[in-house]
C-alpha cells in the first residue's frame, strides 16, 4: 500500500530538517563559551519557557497519570540523553560530520519499527541498511587521527540510538495527544533531568559573549521548541520509517550551513561515508 504525504506533512518535515541541520553549527558556536552540559540545559530552559507560554495561552491539558512514567522516560531518552551526548560529542566532532553520524538514526528507527510497529523491510531495505552502516563507520573513522575512532563519534552514535527510541515509542501516544501537547510534555520532562547541570550556569551566562548566548537561544527557540513540534506532527501523520528516511537530507543541509556559519568541512573520509549512507537509504 502506498503512503501519500500531504503538503502540510512535507512542509513540517522541511521546517524540521532546516532547523535541525542548523543546530549542529549552532551547537559548535555555543560551545565556544558554554560547557556541553550548560549548553544543553540552557537550550532547553529556553525551549521549555517558549512552550510554557503556549501552555498558558491555550490552557493545555495535563497528561494522564498512567502516561507520566512513559513520558518521563521518553523525555529522558529523546531530550536529556540525546542532547547531552550530542553536545559532548561535538566538542571533538565537526558539525557536518556530527550530522552525518546522526544519519544512523533512520537505520535504528527502521529496525525498531519492524520489531515494535510491524513495518516490513524487504531485501533492498536490508541492503540499504548495510551500506548506510558502512557509511557511518567511515564517518566515525574520519573523525579520528587516521583510522582511529574519536570518542566523540561514539557519543554521537549514542545520541542517534536514544533519539530513535524516542521517535518510535512516542507513536502510540500521538493517537491520544496532539503533536504540540506531547512535544511540550517530553521537552519539560527532558529539561527536568538536565537540571543536573544547573550549578554554575548563571555565572556562565553572565560571562559568555553575546553571540554565543544568542546561538544557544536560537537553538532553544527554533531547533528545539519549533522543530520538535513540526517533526512530531509529521510523525503523527505518516509511518515512522518513511518520516525517518527524510533525515538523510539533514547532512547535506548541515554541511552547507556549517560551511557558511563556521567555515568548516568534514574530511574526505567523512564525506565518503556520508555519500554511502545516502546511497544506502536510496
Amino acid at each position: 500500500m502506498k503512503t501519500r504525504m500531504g503538503a502540510r506533512t512535507l512542509t513540517a518535515l522541511g521546517v524540521t530538517l532546516l532547523f535541525w541541520a542548523s543546530a549542529f553549527a549552532g551547537i559548535r558556536a555555543g560551545l565556544e563559551a558554554y560547557a556541553p552540559g550548560h549548553l544543553a540545559l540552557f537550550r532547553f530552559l529556553v525551549a521549555s519557557a517558549v512552550l510554557a507560554v503556549y501552555a498558558m495561552l491555550t490552557r493545555i491539558r495535563l497528561p494522564e497519570k498512567r502516561d507520566l512514567p512513559a513520558i518521563l522516560l521518553l523525555g529522558f531518552l529523546g531530550i536529556t540523553v540525546y542532547h547531552t551526548a550530542l553536545a559532548y560529542g561535538e566538542v571533538s566532532v565537526t558539525a557536518g560530520a556530527a550530522s552525518l553520524l546522526i544519519a544512523f538514526a533512520p537505520i535504528c528507527i527502521a529496525l525498531l519499527a519492524i520489531i515494535f510497529l510491524g513495518e516490513r523491510l524487504r531485501v533492498w531495505g536490508w541492503l540499504g541498511i548495510a551500506v548506510s552502516f558502512l557509511g557511518v563507520v567511515l564517518i566515525a573513522m574520519g573523525e579520528g587521527e587516521g583510522l582511529q575512532l574519536d570518542p566523540g563519534a561514539f557519543l554521537i552514535l549514542l545520541a542517534a540510538l536514544s533519539t530513535s527510541l524516542y521517535f518510535v515509542f512516542q507513536k502510540r501516544y500521538l493517537k491520544k495527544y496532539s503533536a504540540l501537547q506531547f512535544t511540550t510534555y517530553a521537552i519539560w520532562a527532558g529539561t527536568f533531568f538536565l537540571l543536573v547541570f544547573l550549578p554554575g550556569l548563571a555565572q556562565t551566562i553572565r560571562a559568555a559573549p553575546l553571540d554565543a548566548t544568542l546561538a544557544v537561544v536560537y537553538l532553544g527557540v527554533f531547533p528545539a521548541a519549533l522543530a520538535y513540534v513540526t517533526w512530531t506532527y509529521a510523525l503523527s501523520r505518516a509511518p515512522a520509517s518513511i518520516v525517518a528516511s527524510f533525515l538523510y537530507l539533514s547532512p547535506v543541509l548541515a554541511i552547507l550551513i556549517a560551511w557558511v556559519w563556521l567555515e568548516e568541512m568534514p574530511v574526505i573520509l567523512s564525506l565518503t561515508g556520508g555519500f554511502l549512507s545516502l546511497c544506502g537509504v536510496i
